[in-house]
């Protein structure tokens, strides 16, 4: 089993630490191999920016993602350069807070609007959070306990409860969604 996922959005959205957070819950409190990259544009808060991640139950002698079966998309320039990369027949999160238009591909699309659901939930800041919810429901590969485990350990002291509400939103909306 390998598992390829993509998070990508603008520079200062949190998407590198959900990454950080989902690889790190698998590596730490699995049984599963997984390996975090990341990269920005040449402006880091703002720019585009995305960060993979795999989780294989074999080593994983190539970290590159190629075509990932998960991509969560967070802002319409990320959009419309990263859909076209998921697998064919793979899924596409989409916070429709921010992504108005998604290119057609062979995919299942979920439309969510994942921003403002954390303004909600009190600061749009946590939308990563309320992302990497979405994105451990849907993926349904590493347990949601070892995720939240990775989350307390990898978040600001003082930021738990909030975090926790933003997780669990995102768990909640991976049930509720429709997929086109």
């Amino acid at each position: 089993m390998r598992t390829e996922l993509r998070l990508a959005g603008e520079g200062g959205q949190g998407l590198m630490t959900a990454a950080i957070i989902f690889a790190g819950a698998a590596a730490e409190h699995t049984d599963l191999n997984a390996i975090q990259t990341q990269s920005y544009g040449p402006e880091s808060r703002g720019g585009s920016s995305k960060a993979d991640v795999i989780i294989a139950d074999e080593d994983i002698d190539y970290p590159e993602v190629e075509s990932p079966q998960f991509i969560v998309v967070m802002a319409q320039e990320a959009c419309d350069k990263f859909v076209p990369t998921v697998a064919k027949g793979g899924t596409v999160i989409v916070d429709s807070t921010h992504v108005k238009s998604v290119p057609e591909v062979d995919a299942k699309i979920v439309k969510y609007p994942i921003s403002e659901k954390a303004v909600e939930l009190g600061r749009e800041i946590v939308a990563n959070i309320v992302a990497l919810g979405l994105l451990t429901g849907l993926v349904g590969i590493v347990p949601e306990d070892a995720i939240m485990k990775s989350l307390l350990r990898r978040i600001p002291k003082g930021t738990e409860e909030l975090n926790k509400k933003a997780f669990k939103a995102g768990l909640e909306a991976s049930r509720e969604v429709s997929m086109t």
